[in-house]
């Protein structure tokens, strides 16, 4: 019977001073992530433990995880690299555009410059070099690279469409006014104009031009070819515009070939192609005989490695990169610009 006392009394010191230690289990003070409270709601811990150093998923005061750092590894971005600067051909009318935009209109690129042809180039130079920054049509940008801000704006359709983004220019086609009396070209130069196309601009990321445009009409005793050529930023778009028409003009073939805004305005010019494209704001000088048409309006996006942290960049930061004059102003390495 005392044995049995004894047991019992064992029993209730050990209940006591469980209570006394607040009833605390297999978690510590931290609390446990099943329960991210630990101590009770709205009411802190008069003692915070404090989460061990280089591990940024140990809990926090009160057991909840830091959400502002698990999972977020930090860059291992080169910040002392030299800036690889990419350029497009001369010739190129997003090159043209993009440079006088930023107000370099007319200069040579800088002398390190990496030159590609072609928009496909500039994609594949800056997916495969973490140290690149380019600028190419927004309409033709894939994933495979990071589009910056500019001056805080997004690359975005609504904001070229407002004026907002200022990196932006029309891509159009220019020919010879008397080719219109030529009832093919002038079915295509209408279809351009249509609901149809408008659609088809606007599925692709481009902003459309026309408001309100009708629907195109078929005209069925039509038969003919018709060349295009020019810009290799419009030519995506082009090609698919030429296949949708010749699916509704069933006689008529359309080629759509590439070689840049100055093969436009040149093969336009000379009578070799009906239609020249280019990516620039018309330039009667470089194709006398010729008038133009706005197709729609691209973006010029400016584009960097995915793994780049850059999120946005000034016009005056692009000039300093561009600017083969800079000078002292000179942006060379990715520190100046990723602090």
């Amino acid at each position: 019977m005392k044995k049995m006392t004894l047991g019992v009394s064992l029993i209730l010191v050990l209940a006591l001073a469980l209570a006394a230690c607040g009833g605390s289990d297999s978690s510590d003070s931290y609390g446990s992530l099943s329960n991210p409270q630990g101590s009770p709601q709205g009411s802190p811990q008069s003692n915070p433990p404090v989460s061990p150093a280089g591990n940024p998923q140990s809990p926090t005061p009160g057991g909840a995880v830091d959400i502002g750092t698990v999972g977020v590894p930090m860059s291992d971005f080169d910040t002392t690299k030299s800036i690889s600067i990419v350029a497009r051909e001369d010739g190129s009318g997003t090159k043209t555009a993009f440079m006088e935009i930023i107000g370099l209109k007319g200069k040579a690129d800088p002398a390190n410059a990496i030159v590609q042809t072609g928009t496909a180039g500039v994609l594949t130079e800056v997916s495969g070099n973490p140290a690149a920054i380019a600028y190419e049509s927004l309409g033709y940008v894939t994933n495979s690279v990071k589009i910056l801000k500019v001056d805080g704006v997004t690359a975005a359709v609504d904001n070229i469409k407002s004026g907002s983004y200022k990196i932006s220019r029309p891509l159009s086609v220019v020919y010879k006014g008397s080719s219109l009396s030529n009832e093919v070209n002038a079915a295509f130069y209408a279809f351009l104009q249509s609901g149809d196309a408008q659609a088809i601009i606007s599925s692709n990321g481009y902003v459309p031009v026309v408001d309100n445009a009708p629907a195109y009409t078929i005209n069925g005793s039509l038969s003919g070819t018709i060349d295009i050529s020019g810009s290799t930023s419009l030519q995506p778009l082009m090609t698919e515009l030429a296949e949708v028409f010749e699916g509704l003009q069933k006689n008529i073939s359309v080629t759509v070939g590439g070689g840049g805004s100055g093969t436009g305005y040149k093969n336009a010019d000379e009578g070799v192609s009906e239609f020249g494209m280019i990516s620039e704001e018309f330039n009667i000088e470089k194709a006398p005989s010729c008038t133009d048409m706005v197709v729609c309006k691209d973006g010029i996006a400016v584009i960097v490695h995915k793994d780049n942290p850059l999120d946005s960049i000034t016009m005056e930061q692009l000039k300093n990169i561009y600017d083969v004059e800079a000078e002292a102003d000179a942006i060379t390495k990715w520190d100046s610009l990723i602090k």
